[in-house]
């Protein structure tokens, strides 16, 4: 076709031609190129850096460009993919930090023993054939059969089931297993006796990740795990930008589901593959995710949960048949989506109450799932409270200059010694190319105890070593130089990486206070504080309390429970006792909004001090520090 221009991605090899004028972030999108983009391409995140050697192909360098690149840099052909405009056919690389690698996946977590009781049944059954004396329609003789043996008073049945009946009956010379969701519907209509074979998936809907586990519904024995990238990050790394893409189109709000679907099919394809089970023969899958995602997946416009009142669209549990949404398990198997609590507390939260059990237990607890938003929960069998705090995305290296995922590279462990030498390991042990989450916390509580950073997060300028220098941006503190790491940069942490850092911890923790003086219990009362989700199971307990991320507890208080978002989504489809008690949950947890209480805003500006401005609140610290 004629004004196609040819653009070559390096180092996949990938070409695809596309008109002049898009963004070059928009042309690795439509070439299936992942590239790094947290701000969704409004060049406000400096992560969707490429490499292109003609600079001509492109427009001129932009003013947002020139905040996140050095002179240097610029120079060697370094632009922003969602501010280069292409001009004419070009080669564009992509260095190693801007690219999506395969991350640490904690898909396991607490799960609490529920009597197995699925939504989904099977029952097998020998059907008496029609004569002339007997000559009942098939659906009648097949309900008629299933009532009579099995106690059932109202039995419907799905129409793509319905059509497929009459030669089914035949074929399988009247021995057949039907499929029941709950004891009124039959979905399916299966030759000979299949009971053994009867399978669900369990999905958590991550902002950043989806995983799955496939699960045999005869026994409750998870058979096999999968997980994919949240294929909406190409629209952002954030729900907000997400939100904003979507939120007056709605073809782009379908677009967003589609991947999500896409996202789902992908797991239940490789979960079935793992354990050779067909698709098909999954019948019913539970679905959990934050309120945002939650409505994404159903193809309802999130944007009034980002819109104060933050207010919901359903609070509810939902059901809807698989074929409905393009699911790709039985068609007429059923998809259960479980309850929200808030805009801001959603149905993964729920999810993390079910597994984790505090809502049955005497003892007073303390849960928080630690993410862009993090989810707080003060309770017991008596009562809980729930809040959400706007965390950001830094522990997920969103504003941090070289913060990234837990993905093949990433420091996640971090220890500086008295004279600021820096040791670490990374994961998969590969060359370091930046700081996950658990590797932040590990360096602010190093540079603190080290007296390199005081308690309002400012660099000491009277420490003397090279690693503190003065940047383009002001000081920062060099972790590792760039003749040890995979990027050819020095990886730093810097002044405005520090105070990104005490903005997201003061958020938690300013939540947890508020919690606990709305639920009017102290510290010593806490029985346990549980952290829950993958990036928490990573986190070194001491230091996180250091920094003043979670209340100084004693260590042996705090437990991390692992992926309870996923746990509770495979209670769910285990038992339908458990959605029940979801729904008490989704009721009676009582949701508190931070931005109204007169209280937050001073405990958040105390709790921005390191680990807090009132030092008695953290006896441990101040005990090893002074």
């Amino acid at each position: 076709m004629k004004n196609l221009i040819t653009i070559l991605f390096e180092p996949t090899g990938r070409k695809i031609n596309v008109r002049p004028g898009i963004s070059l972030l928009k042309a690795a999108h439509e070439a299936g190129v992942t590239i790094r983009s947290e701000c969704g391409g409004k060049g406000a995140c400096g992560k969707c850096r490429v490499i292109i050697p003609d600079k001509p192909a492109v427009t001129e360098i932009t003013e947002d460009e020139k905040k996140h690149l050095s002179l240097e840099e610029i120079e060697l052909g370094y632009r922003l993919a969602c501010r280069a405009i292409l001009k004419k056919s070009t080669k564009v690389m992509i260095p190693e930090e801007s690219r999506i690698l395969a991350r640490k996946i904690q898909a396991s977590g607490l799960e609490i023993p529920v009597q197995l009781k699925p939504y989904v049944k099977k029952l097998q059954s020998k059907l008496a054939k029609p004569t002339l004396l007997d000559a009942r329609s098939d659906l009648e003789r097949l309900i008629d059969l299933v009532k009579n043996a099995h106690g059932f008073t109202e039995l419907e049945i799905g129409y793509e089931a319905l059509k497929e009946l009459p030669a089914t009956l035949r074929q399988a010379d009247w021995h057949v297993t039907a499929v029941l969701l709950g004891d009124r519907q039959i979905i399916s209509v299966e030759e000979g006796d299949t009971s053994d074979k009867i399978f669900g998936l369990a999905v958590d809907i991550g902002t950043s990740k989806i995983v799955g586990c496939l699960v045999d519904l005869a026994t409750g024995r998870t058979l096999s795990v999968g997980f994919v990238e949240n294929p909406q990050i190409i629209y952002g790394e954030d729900v907000v930008s997400r939100i904003t893409f979507s939120a007056n189109h709605a073809d782009k709000l379908q677009t967003l589901q589609r991947l999500l679907v896409e996202g789902i099919n992908s797991i239940l394809s490789y979960t079935c593959a793992q354990v050779e089970v067909h698709p098909q023969d999954v019948y019913e899958v539970t679905v959990v995710g934050n309120t945002a995602m939650h409505h994404f997946f159903l193809g309802i416009n999130p944007k009034y949960v980002a819109i104060s009142p933050f207010t919901p669209a359903l609070k509810r549990s939902i059901n809807v048949k698989a074929k409905e949404l393009g699911i790709n398990i039985c068609p007429e198997g059923n998809v259960h989506v479980l309850p929200v609590i808030a805009g801001f507390v959603g149905a993964d939260a729920v999810a993390d109450l079910l597994a984790s059990d505090i809502h049955g237990s005497e003892e007073l607890s303390l849960l928080f799932d630690i993410g862009t938003n993090t989810e707080v929960f003060v309770g017991n069998s008596e009562d809980i409270l729930s809040c959400s705090c706007a965390s950001g995305p830094a522990f997920e290296g969103g504003h941090i200059k070289h913060g990234m995922k837990a993905v093949t590279g990433a420091i996640e462990r971090v220890s500086i010694t008295s004279d600021y030498e820096v040791e670490y390991t990374t994961i998969d042990n590969e060359a370091p190319r930046g700081l996950c989450g658990s590797a932040m916390i590990d360096v602010l509580a190093q540079l603190f105890k080290l007296g390199v950073i005081n308690e309002r997060g400012r660099f000491n300028t009277n420490i003397r070593t090279s690693r503190l220098r003065r940047a383009n941006d002001g000081l920062e503190f060099v972790l590792v130089w760039k003749e040890e790491n995979g990027t050819g940069v020095d990886i730093t942490i810097t002044q405005k990486d520090i105070n990104e850092l005490q903005l997201a911890k003061a958020a938690i923790f300013a939540g947890c206070s508020i919690l606990m003086n709305k639920k009017k219990v102290e510290l010593e009362e806490i029985d346990g504080l549980l952290v829950a989700g993958s990036f928490g199971s990573y986190i070194n307990p001491e230091n996180a309390k250091l920094i003043g991320l979670v209340p100084d507890v004693p260590t042996e208080k705090i437990r991390f429970v692992g992926n309870t978002a996923l746990s509770g989504a495979k209670m769910s489809l285990i038992s339908e006792d458990v959605r029940k008690t979801a729904e008490e949950l989704s009721r009676k947890v009582c949701y508190i909004e931070l931005a109204s209480d007169p209280e937050f805003h001073k405990e958040f500006a105390d709790a921005a001090f390191i680990p807090h401005k009132d030092i008695n609140r953290f006896p441990s610290v101040k005990k090893a520090l002074f």
